[in-house]
């Protein structure tokens, strides 16, 4: 006989509740709208298709002057683009430590060929702007290239302020671009990519973007589009300066990802009839009913927030320390199996130390509920000590 605690998902009636940072709950609208058939590529339906993502992801960006260049590839695969068209062989950038991400962005830069300075992480804190600052008045030669910040890191679940980054790096005078990976923010907290001076901006589908994985994009300005002209770097399918065309097929190098396409529309649709000021109130809330939840659990000594400060925490995702001799992926198990509710492990150091409650996209109170109490009974068939009252903090919370 099987162990009830891990009845194989088939088993069991009901959807699963997906809570990790993403991929998210894809929306019925943006799942039926990638489920039409595709247009030829000369159909201007297409053309018009494409022109409404450019145009909708711009107005969430909160840019009135960047070209917005997208990919058929996942978030990695912006990195890449910016990377190759912004810095040449040997040149650095100033990565800015705040969790595994900003460190992945840094590895990669280097497999690139890039050298990958760091300002130094500080674990469950917000990036750090004075070392910014510091590290660019050091560079009297002006050798770096950018500062690449992470606005949300999805492991750690810590948000940074981008536009002290950009204040810190004009009080420097050095004149390196800022590029930002929005990936795990855009959709779920307030971006402004003109007014923050940000030079270019890189996000992705599976997130707060209510799509499933495989379509990202770079919104480039002037200043780092001229930049990326000047670049020795040889490259072709990423080259920003063939994808700014009016020619679909050199917009996609090749043929667009339409269904992919047609689905970010339709979230970008969704988002601007619920109407962004709402959408972030609403992911603002729903993060305090986890963190009020977490609290709760807390007091039975075993779990607790990893971002201590309020301030700090994202709006996308919820990261939560648990003590040695947690069986923390056990427990992930249980929920996914048992009780329906899939949630994201630690990554990188975190790694069996963490798990992550992601609530982001569509995400509204009923759903984080029902997602709370999955967890709950999950650490208490688990045997791991939780205080009670979790769920009553989370409806509180929804009502402050």
């Amino acid at each position: 006989m099987k162990d009830s605690l891990t009845t194989p998902r088939a088993a069991l009636a009901g959807p699963q509740f997906l809570h990790t940072p993403g991929p998210t709950h894809v929306p019925d609208a943006v799942r039926e709208a990638m489920g039409r058939q595709c247009m030829d590529l000369s159909d201007p339906r297409l053309a018009d298709l494409i022109a409404d993502c450019e145009a909708g992801l711009a107005r969430l960006l909160g840019t009135r002057h960047a070209d917005v260049l997208m990919y058929a590839a996942n978030g990695h695969g912006a990195w890449e683009a910016t990377i190759a068209n912004l810095v040449a062989p040997g040149a650095q950038v100033l990565v800015a430590g705040s969790g595994h991400f900003a460190e992945a962005w840094a590895v990669h830069a280097e497999a690139m060929g890039a050298t990958a300075l760091r300002t130094p992480t500080r674990p469950g804190q917000a990036l750090d702007p004075a070392a910014i600052e510091a590290a660019l008045r050091a560079d009297t030669a002006h050798r770096i290239a950018a500062v690449f910040a992470v606005h949300t890191d999805t492991a750690s679940g810590v948000t940074s302020d981008i536009a002290a980054v950009r204040r810190a790096m004009d009080a420097s005078g050095h004149p390196a671009l800022l590029v930002a990976d929005v990936i795990a923010s855009l959709g779920a907290t307030p971006f402004r990519m003109d007014d923050w001076g940000v030079n270019v901006a890189i996000g992705a589908s599976q997130k707060a973007l209510m799509g499933p994985p495989g379509l990202s994009f770079t919104a480039v300005d002037a200043r780092a589009m001229q930049a990326a002209q000047a670049n020795p770097t040889p490259r072709a399918y990423w080259d920003w300066a063939k994808r700014k065309s009016d020619l679909l097929y050199r917009k996609f190098c090749g043929t667009p990802p339409q269904s992919l396409l047609a689905g970010m529309r339709a979230a970008l649709d969704l988002i601007a009839a619920e109407g962004e000021e709402a959408v972030f109130a609403r992911h603002r809330r729903v993060a305090n009913a986890v963190h009020a939840a977490v609290n709760a659990w807390s007091q039975g000594g075993a779990l607790k927030l990893f971002v201590e400060d309020p301030a700090a925490r994202a709006v996308s995702v919820t990261t939560i320390s648990v003590a040695d001799g947690v069986d923390v992926e056990a427990m992930r198990t249980v929920a996914r199996e048992r009780f329906h509710v899939a949630v994201a492990g630690g990554l990188g150091p975190l790694a069996g130390r963490m798990f992550r409650i992601g609530h982001l996209g569509d995400v509204h109170p009923a759903m984080i509920l029902g997602a709370l109490g999955g967890v709950d009974a999950a650490l208490r068939a688990c045997g791991i000590p939780v205080g009670d009252g979790a769920l009553q903090g989370a409806v509180k919370a929804l009502h402050e």
